[in-house]
């Protein structure tokens, strides 16, 4: 059975940082791109950051550039993304996945094949 366990949610002041960690299981990420979704209340879901399988290339949304860092740990089947300088906007439900790619208008979420969504972790930004 496929799993995606995602983690270190939590509420936090604006600028300051969390560390969100997904864990696959019965699936090797290493052999895939491996991004992140998020999702606020009342707005679509949004691609934010992915790294690819092979050569370590990373894309991050313009909303998240220069702030949020995507990282990936094959032994331990593990991505990360580390969020600095957090802003209001960046509440949302955040999601790991796999396989993902980038398309013209972003990043594409896994084919319908696929459709291993976790649970999501929570992040909210707020004084």
């Amino acid at each position: 059975q496929v799993q995606f366990v995602e983690s270190g949610g939590g509420l936090v002041q604006p600028g300051g940082s969390l560390r969100l960690s997904c864990v696959a299981s019965g699936f090797s990420l290493e052999y895939y791109a491996v991004g992140w979704f998020r999702q606020a209340p009342g707005k679509e879901r949004e691609g934010v950051s992915c790294m690819s399988s092979s050569n370590g290339d990373t894309y991050y949304a313009d909303s998240v550039k220069g702030r949020f860092t995507i990282s990936r740990n094959n032994a331990k089947n593990t991505v990360y993304l580390q969020m600095n300088n957090l802003k209001p906007e960046d509440t949302a439900v955040y999601y790991c996945a796999a396989p993902v790619r980038v398309g013209v208008s972003g990043m594409v979420p896994p084919p319908p094949t696929y459709d291993y969504w976790g649970q999501g972790t929570q992040v909210t930004v707020s004084s």
